[in-house]
């Protein structure tokens, strides 16, 4: 017969260790956002780059980081974090050190189109590092209690997502005083030095380490129960995907995150082109620029959250994507510098309160797949900041100087569009309202992603 739990055994870790080491990893993770915004001039003219593969280029990392959100944040519910952030902080590793050694063997007098495609595939492993967020936000989670889980997990995406504009700043300072392989070398060794941290603190919640024991589910359950551990992983994620899917809801849902932080990828990751090549802006002016707007973009969304709990998801997001939208268009017409800096000052606070409006509206539209949607939504959403920047590239291209300024057209295309959509979930939130009050929150990974 089972024998009754009589002390729960000893866990290694605490909430305290565990939020400060996800988020170390996350944001050293994120920093592969900006691994070729302000460096991306330094391969145009050596390889010959058009306007439309530049956008492609400083895309790429966001094309993986987006998608792989997905799978790995399911993976934590089995596995409880730590191998999944591992096996993706290790993917950056790989291309940072692939980037490295092109640097090394071929640049500047062997850089060709022919490295083209090499140079999108360390783009693409660089990005690895993006889809930590997801895989972050269950560790932390499966940690707190739910009466502290806004705050942990406000600390670690506001400060998580701060590291693109920090790395915008740091890079092309090294860079500026060491060569472009110096640069890289530096940003290898601050990865690894995280991914290092992130080994000694990130800890996997009480019910994965006594599932690692070998403590059958119930048993696991119950004891990190007394442990305090208040969520448990949902019995079956698929399940969660899959009814999310079957909703129309979550479609909308996710068009408004594909341009609010989508957009966001975007524009961390083309600005600095942007700056440069429109007003032929220094470099370290148009990095500023950049690093400011990623900055602001991420820090407003904390109190965008409060803004959303006290007057609505559906308010704040018209509010917000209206700010998007003037916004795009002062910049898409503008023809000096300050018009455009006002610009991208509204686009960054349309932006940075628009996420935390589209998670304050998840709950509500689906709340019978809270978790899937989250994941579909913060997955899907995140493809912006790969399709977008190629788009802003085929204006240049094909209008010359101009077509960086009208590319910002494709935003108030976009930001039209997430006003009609929010107003068509506002139309329907009646007809789901009454479900909220019978749906049992499910305590998987994916619905924290709301937080």
């Amino acid at each position: 017969m089972p024998q009754p739990d009589i002390h729960p055994p000893a866990i290694a870790g605490s909430p305290a260790r565990a939020l400060f080491g996800a988020t170390t990893g996350f944001f050293i993770g994120f920093g592969a956002v900006s691994l070729f915004g302000p460096t991306a001039h330094s391969f145009v003219k050596l390889m010959g780059l058009s306007p439309e593969q530049v956008g492609l280029l400083v895309a790429m990392p966001m094309l993986t980081g987006s998608l792989l959100r997905i799978p790995f944040g399911a993976w934590v519910d089995r596995s409880g974090g730590k191998l999944p952030f591992l096996v993706l902080l290790l993917a950056s590793v790989l291309g940072i050190a692939g980037l490295y050694w092109m640097l090394l063997a071929l640049y500047p007098s062997h850089l060709s189109q022919a490295q083209y495609p090499l140079l999108l595939l360390c783009g693409a492993l660089g990005g690895c590092g993006i889809a930590t967020f997801s895989v972050g936000i269950g560790q932390v989670s499966y940690w707190f209690p739910k009466a502290r889980q806004g705050r942990a997990l406000a600390f670690y995406a506001g400060l998580g997502n701060t590291s693109p504009g920090l790395v915008a700043i740091v890079l092309p300072l090294i860079i500026a005083f060491g060569g472009l392989r110096t640069g890289y070398l530096v940003s290898l060794g601050i990865v690894l030095a995280g991914l290092a941290l992130y080994v000694v603190l990130g800890y996997n919640a009480p019910y994965f380490q006594l599932r690692a024991r070998g403590l059958a589910p119930d048993a696991a359950a119950r004891q990190a129960r007394a442990l305090g551990q208040e969520l448990l992983p949902a019995p079956s994620v698929l399940r969660t995907l899959t009814d999310a899917a079957r909703s129309w809801r979550t479609w909308p849902l996710v068009g408004l995150y594909f341009t609010s932080f989508g957009g966001f990828l975007a524009l961390t990751a083309w600005l600095p082109t942007f700056w440069g090549a429109y007003y032929h802006a220094p470099h370290w002016l148009a990095l500023a620029l950049t690093a400011g707007f990623s900055l602001f973009a991420s820090l407003i969304r904390v109190p965008g959250g409060a803004w959303a709990d006290r007057l609505g998801g559906e308010r704040v997001a018209l509010l917000s994507y209206a700010a998007l939208l003037i916004g795009a268009a002062v910049m898409s017409l503008a023809t000096s510098l300050a018009w455009s800096v006002f610009g991208e000052v509204l686009v960054g606070a349309g932006m940075g309160v628009a996420n935390a409006a589209v998670f304050k509206l998840v709950p509500h539209y689906a709340p019978d797949a809270v978790g899937g949607t989250a994941g579909w939504v913060g997955g899907l959403g995140a493809l912006g900041g790969f399709v977008v920047p190629p788009m802003l590239g085929h204006f240049a291209q094909s209008m010359g100087p101009i077509g960086y300024a009208r590319g910002y057209l494709v935003y108030v295309a976009l930001a039209a569009a997430c006003l009609a959509l929010t107003a068509l979930l506002h139309r329907t939130r009646g007809g789901v309202a009454h479900l909220a009050t019978r749906a049992a929150p499910r305590a998987g990974l994916l619905e924290q992603e709301a937080a």
